[in-house]
């Protein structure tokens, strides 16, 4: 993998990390505007943490949500699921930056450096993934109630918060992808290791070549000196 696609996974996976930290105190998660005469027409705003009310002349009261036993079970659930999904993305950012092949923090090779980016990549997925089932049961709640013939209380529709978390896990799924991809492609890896084994083969041989010769030659004296006898240089 190209060192450019792997620094472009790392920003995108942070963008989507800090879309999902704007998007847990976004206070426009449902909407619901009540229609009336003029003093009375208001519009209801709620998120995970408090529900506010905006009447005609633009005054708005908010009151945080009493007690979180009391609250619905998607609602804890919901707010369990982006609080984690926060926490699993600034680890993958802090993975990521040691990991990416372009810092030098840490001091570490190639092979070790992509296996951190793979596993921030993995986190940075998982960090998607719950911003992702957290949303969209939060929404999936607000359509089955606003469908509801028999439902009595106030309907809500979604709010722009959610389009903004749908896109923060996309991102942040998508950053991650291309950091797990980074572990198919070890940058280490030799890409011809069988390119100098032939001159590597003929540097032998010739070495052994070289040193056989000398020896063949001096072999070849030692019998013609045996050849004649002592006497013959006297």
């Amino acid at each position: 993998m190209s060192e450019a696609v792997e620094n472009f996974g790392f920003f995108m996976a942070a963008l989507g990390l800090l879309m999902l930290g704007v998007t847990l105190p976004h206070s426009y998660w449902r909407v619901s505007t009540v229609h009336g005469n003029v003093i009375t027409t208001n519009t209801i705003f709620e998120n995970l943490w408090h529900s506010c009310a905006t009447d005609s002349l633009g005054v708005s009261n908010c009151w945080e949500f009493p007690s979180m036993l009391a609250l619905s079970g998607y609602i804890q659930a919901c707010r369990a699921l982006m609080i984690t999904a926060i926490l699993l993305g600034f680890l993958g950012v802090f993975l990521g930056i040691v990991g990416l092949r372009c810092t030098t923090i840490g001091g570490m090779d190639l092979s070790r450096k992509a296996k951190l980016a793979a596993t921030a990549g993995a986190l940075h997925i998982l960090a998607g993934c719950c911003g992702m089932v957290a949303i969209t049961w939060y929404a999936v709640n607000i359509t089955r109630d606003f469908f509801d013939p028999l439902y009595v209380g106030t309907k809500y529709e979604l709010g722009p918060a959610l389009y903004l978390g749908w896109s923060a896990s996309l991102l942040a799924i998508l950053g991650g992808v291309c950091l797990c991809s980074n572990c198919c492609c070890p940058p280490d890896q030799d890409p011809a290791p069988g390119g100098r084994l032939p001159y590597k083969a003929s540097t032998v041989q010739s070495t052994g070549l070289s040193t056989r010769l000398p020896r063949a030659a001096s072999n070849e004296g030692d019998s013609s000196f045996g050849k004649y006898g002592k006497n013959a240089y006297v």
